[in-house]
This record gives structure tokens, C-alpha cells and sequence, in this order.
């Protein structure tokens, strides 16, 4: 068999299963294409191979700070983590800072028997401990409709400034056209196929009980029916197979 990698190959697998050649489908292209649409979001609303965490890295803009939010790329759907952009014992510079002083201390006295490695890994899980306790995580809001990430106090009391870099942990969706992959999904072939069934079904609908020659009745309400019963199946399954918890974002 061979692999799906692109719409157009989706498309035509769909259609193939339908019947095509031997049967002609009747749903409209364009029909076509909103239920590719369709079932490609549904994909990357629950699938959880349809999304992937990484980072996103912005330089603050004087147009960040006018408009007291950083814009973000439609492409990211959930915001799990800001890291902060200074910590409160690593802020200094060369020598003054804190971090300096610690290892020019005591690195050198690892050999010891008080400078050992997990003298040097609970120092810093100590510091890390002041670091949160007293200055946190900053705190962001993100709304997907809006990809505009707003960070709570910092844009507007001198925290973050025109030039500073911005690291986000991301959530964001797999893009089919540069992950072609997604489109040989058994799922997405599945799904989009059951949608374009439907849409069939529907559009033969207004021709139910029409005789045509041989003696064939149309009857686009059972080709319908039939389509929402594979559709609420498939639903199902993404939802109990494919999605992740539903606290996996949460964090």
C-alpha cells in the first residue's frame, strides 16, 4: 500500500474507498475540502501525536511593550511555562555574581570531604529554592484565540525590557504540510472518509426513493445514517485511545 504524504493523495484514498471509479461520488470539491479541514482540526484538538512541546524564544520589541502583550504564532495552542528572565542570585555580573563567587569557593574544594558532587548538586537545589521562593515563576495568560501571551506585572513594572529574551514552554500543533506524515494517520484516513460519506449521503438525500434505470432506488438517508454511526465511533475512539489526560497541560 502505498504511503499517503500529501492532501491531494488523502483525498484521493478517500475517495477510492467510497467507490471511485467504479461508483461516482457526489459531494462537490470544495465540500471535499472543508471535511479535510474538518477532520485535520479534530485531529489537532485531541490526537496527541497532532501536537508537540517545545520552546519558543521572543526578543522584546518596543511594540511588545505599547501594546503590553507578545504576540504569538497561530500555530500554539497551549502555554505550560515562562522561564524567568533573571534570577535573583544569578543577576549580578563577572565576578559580582553570586553563582561566580559559589564555584570560585568551592569547586575547587570538591576533592574534600565537604566538597564532594552532592555538596555541589544540594547548593544549587538551594539556591534554585531561595531563587523560587522569593522571585517565582513569572505568571503568564494565553488565550489560542487570541495568540497573544500577557505576562502579569512584568511588562509594566521594569522586570522585562526592549531586548530581552523571552523563553516559553509551548505546546504546538504538527503541521501536515511540513509533517506530511499526519495525512497517512489511520485515524485522519478513517475520519476524513466518513465525513465525505456523510456529506454524499446529505447531498443524495433530496433524491431518496428516486428510481433510477435497473431498478435502483436512491437512498441517501441510510448512506447518511450509516456515516454518523462510523463518525460517533471514531470520535469516541480519539477521545478514549488518543487524547492525552485531560490534566497533562495543566501545570
Amino acid at each position: 500500500m502505498a504511503v499517503i504524504s500529501s492532501r491531494q493523495e488523502l483525498i484521493d484514498y478517500c475517495f477510492r474507498r467510497l467507490g471511485e471509479p467504479v461508483l461516482e461520488v457526489n459531494v462537490d470539491i470544495d465540500q471535499v475540502e472543508d471535511k479535510v479541514d474538518d477532520a485535520l482540526q479534530r485531529y489537532q484538538e485531541y490526537h496527541s501525536d497532532a501536537t508537540l512541546r517545545s520552546y519558543f524564544k521572543h526578543v522584546v520589541t518596543d511594540s511588545d511593550m505599547t501594546n503590553g502583550y507578545i504576540p504569538l504564532p497561530a500555530s500554539i495552542i497551549y502555554v505550560s511555562h515562562m522561564f524567568p528572565v533573571k534570577n535573583s542570585y544569578g543577576s549580578g555580573t563577572g565576578m559580582f555574581d553570586i553563582q561566580y563567587q559559589f564555584f570560585l569557593n568551592n569547586v575547587g574544594e570538591l576533592g574534600n570531604f565537604y566538597g564532594d558532587m552532592s555538596y555541589l548538586y544540594q547548593m544549587e537545589q538551594y539556591l534554585s529554592m531561595i531563587d523560587m521562593q522569593l522571585n517565582g515563576s513569572p505568571q503568564v495568560r494565553f488565550s489560542r484565540r487570541q495568540n497573544k501571551l500577557y505576562i502579569f506585572g512584568d511588562l509594566n513594572d521594569g522586570d522585562i525590557s526592549v531586548g530581552d529574551y523571552l523563553v516559553i514552554e509551548v505546546y504546538q500543533i504538527v503541521d501536515p504540510e511540513s509533517n506530511t506524515s499526519v495525512y497517512n494517520d489511520m485515524w485522519i484516513k478513517d475520519y476524513t472518509t466518513a465525513l465525505i460519506k456523510e456529506q454524499w449521503g446529505l447531498n443524495m438525500m433530496k433524491f431518496d426513493g428516486m428510481l433510477l434505470p435497473g431498478g435502483v432506488t436512491v437512498n441517501g438517508r441510510q448512506m447518511y445514517d450509516d456515516a454518523q454511526t462510523e463518525i460517533e465511533a471514531l470520535k469516541e475512539s480519539i477521545r478514549t485511545e488518543q487524547e492525552m489526560p485531560v490534566d497533562f497541560f495543566v501545570g
